[in-house]
């Protein structure tokens, strides 16, 4: 009589898969300290998900953020538009000047 075993593997890709589909959040803190005191908190907190995920749960941070997204790429018209707010500014502080 022999034994069936249901014997499935799973390849690290479709571990990553189901990971980055379903999300991970490892969190932890570690606590330096002697004698009972404190010195230091670290606390961390990782999330590991696809980018689909992350914008599902609500963290699309990196959309705005210049660094990382190319809307960033919009600095020229950024400073375009700080010079002409500056110039507008000088403007009418010297219409408030003459008006005094």
């Amino acid at each position: 009589m022999a034994v069936e075993h249901n014997m499935q593997s799973s390849t690290i890709v479709d571990v990553l898969e189901k990971i980055l589909d379903k999300g991970v959040v490892i969190a932890g803190d570690i606590t330096v300290g002697i004698a009972d005191v404190e010195l230091l908190t670290i606390k961390i907190r990782l999330i590991v998900a696809s980018v689909d995920k992350a914008k599902e749960i609500g963290m699309d941070w990196w959309e705005n953020d210049p660094y990382l997204s190319s809307k960033g790429a919009n600095s020229k018209a950024l400073e375009e538009e700080n010079k002409m707010l500056h110039e507008r500014l000088k403007t009418l502080e010297e219409k408030i000047e003459t008006k005094r």
